[in-house]
């Protein structure tokens, strides 16, 4: 078969869905990473008043979780915890979950989605926001974890002088976490 014989998604048959997935399967996965990579380089340029732009903050984090000791997921996770900043400037959090959320555990989804709300504690109140807003969450399994992330891999992440590590570092990391199969949830 090269193609389906539908037009409506109604008619199809239970063979043309197998075929469609099989295709689609192979497509993601040929794919999939090299496309979440491409999206993480569009973060490459402009510094917006930082000493370094936000491509290289994103390899600084990962660069110091890799170092700590975490795991891949974790160190994957960082390396694109802000990739929603260009297509998604005011919910960043939320569009990088979305992309990680089959491939990665519950834990490190939350704190991907909710780490610009705990960012936050670090400047907001210069800007006459709240810098305690993360405390709504306090009582989540997570609320620690994604602190220490924040204190550790996302705010102290903007050091011209780091010894930051490449991506070609990570771009392996990157593939085998795509290369899961995409766990379910509601």
């Amino acid at each position: 078969m090269e193609s389906v014989g539908f037009t409506r998604m109604e008619d199809g048959t239970r063979a043309e869905y197998a075929f469609l997935e099989g295709l689609w399967n192979d497509h993601r996965q040929g794919r999939l990473a090299g496309d979440v990579l491409a999206m993480l380089e569009t973060l490459e340029g402009p510094k917006l008043g930082y000493q370094i732009d936000r491509y290289q903050h994103s390899l600084q984090s990962a660069s110091r979780t890799l170092r700590d000791g975490k795991d891949e997921e974790a160190v994957v996770c960082a390396l694109l915890h802000d990739i929603g900043d260009t297509l998604a400037p005011d919910n960043h959090g939320d569009l990088a979950a979305a992309i990680l959320r089959p491939y990665v555990s519950e834990a490190n989804h939350w704190i991907v989605k909710h780490h610009g709300v705990f960012q936050g504690y670090y400047y907001w109140h210069h800007l006459g926001g709240d810098r305690d807003t993360r405390e709504r969450y306090r009582g989540h399994p997570q609320f620690e974890a994604c602190a220490e992330f924040c204190s550790r891999y996302d705010q102290n992440c903007f050091d011209p002088a780091y010894d930051t590590l490449p991506l070609a570092k990570f771009a392996p990391m990157v593939q085998r976490i795509f290369a899961r199969a995409p766990r379910g949830y509601d």
